[in-house]
């Protein structure tokens, strides 16, 4: 009997064990059901209804990581506008007189370099308006003539019919020209400039000679002296008449000055919203500094200096005084000036503010050099320049304020 029964509970021990095994497969593969087989879910996104344009361009990376799910948005996203791109200025340089970007064969060309009357009854001039660089000295008696420095001139440019009146070179005026292996136009000369102009031989349209009629003619409804006026048509011609080269020598360089990329203010120096050149007692020409333009308007003979071609008033991004030993030569008072193999000091003046500066010359080698008060060479800013070379021994008839 009790085999019997030992038997019995054995049996039931081993069906109980098995009963509770199944049970415990039947909970676990319920509970795997549960968790990797939800309802409900969206099918993935398939690769190819991927848009283009929101596929990264970044490389593939070597260790691909685990990815987080994001939405898909179905509209691209707008490309954004490219930046317009800087000019590239092919086939341009900067031009070595006002700073601005010029086409190659207009900066390889030859500028002009021509004197203009300024005395009362020749004033407003016509054409002097296009000059980038304008120069200003005494010639004799208190008065001052200028001279412009003129570079690609053309049939649109405002002076292309009627440029003066022009008058007489001096000598220091053919130095000037010649710093910028220019092409010099006078009407008359004095017995120095004629021997200036032979020394450096420069080559030159004058009026009184043959070539006159050709590059001048005379405003019949001015008086004479002040009635002779040149034509851009009448230069070229005269050029060519006259065999002169057309391009820079191979050998030239300007060295006057280097440009700023943009407009500066020097900093320190004083204030300049004001700057009067009492040459003499006739001519004392002034500057008014404009804030909003950033240039200096011209006067003289008590109002706004103009160009009358186009009734435009003169102004200037750069001013530069060129203090020189000067003295009268003879007894007719024409002008002296140590500026052969000479140097000295002046002011820069641009952006309301004036700063001293020196300079250095040599003229047998074509030398002419401002420089900084770090005795670097003088850095301008772009545009048109004025430069004035006054007499050092009056000095003190030069306001700036």
């Amino acid at each position: 009997m009790k085999d019997f029964f030992g038997n019995i509970i054995e049996f039931v021990k081993s069906h109980l064990i098995m009963t509770i095994a199944a049970s415990v497969v039947v909970v676990a593969g319920v509970v795997c059901l549960i968790v990797f087989l939800p309802s409900g879910q969206e099918p993935e996104t398939p690769v190819s209804t991927v848009l283009e344009s929101d596929i990264s361009p970044t490389p593939i990376p070597t260790e691909v990581p685990t990815p987080t799910p994001e939405p898909v948005d179905p509209t691209p996203t707008p490309t954004p506008e490219p930046e317009p791109a800087d000019p590239s200025h092919e086939g341009e340089v900067i031009s070595v007189i006002d700073g601005t970007w010029i086409p190659e064969e207009v900066a390889a060309k030859r500028p002009y370099a021509i004197m203009f009357n300024n005395i009362g009854v020749a004033n407003p001039q016509s054409g002097i308006g296009d000059a980038k660089i304008l120069y200003e000295a005494l010639a004799e008696g208190g008065i001052t003539r200028l001279m412009g420095i003129f570079e690609g001139l053309t049939d649109e440019s405002s002076c292309k019919d009627r440029i003066g009146s022009v008058r007489s070179a001096r000598h220091y005026f053919a130095s000037f020209a010649d710093e910028y292996d220019a092409i010099f136009v006078h009407f008359g000369e004095t017995t120095y400039a004629t021997k200036k102009i032979k020394k450096l031989k420069l080559d030159h349209l004058e009026g009184t000679y043959a070539i006159g009629d050709t590059v001048f003619y005379r405003d019949k409804e001015i008086k004479a002296p002040h009635n002779a006026f040149a034509s851009l048509d009448g230069i070229i011609k005269g050029v060519e008449k006259s065999g002169f080269r057309t391009d820079h020598s191979e050998d030239f360089t300007s060295n006057h000055f280097v440009f700023n990329e943009e407009t500066v203010v020097p900093t320190g120096g004083t204030g300049a919203s004001l700057v009067r050149l009492n040459y003499s007692d006739y001519m004392s020409p002034y500057f008014v500094y404009d804030a909003a333009s950033g240039k200096y308007t011209r006067y003289q003979f008590d109002d706004v200096h103009i160009d009358r071609n186009t009734e435009t008033p003169l102004t200037f991004d750069n001013l530069i005084i060129q203090l020189v030993k000067e003295w009268n030569k003879d007894e007719n008072g024409y002008q002296d000036m140590d500026i052969e193999d000479s140097s000295g000091e002046g002011y820069y003046i641009t952006g309301g503010k004036a700063v001293p500066i020196t300079w250095k010359k040599n003229e047998k080698n074509r030398f002419m050099c401002y420089y900084d008060e770090a005795g670097e060479v003088l850095s301008i800013n772009p545009g048109r320049t004025f430069i004035s070379v006054f007499p050092n021994h009056r000095l003190s008839k030069i306001v700036i304020e």
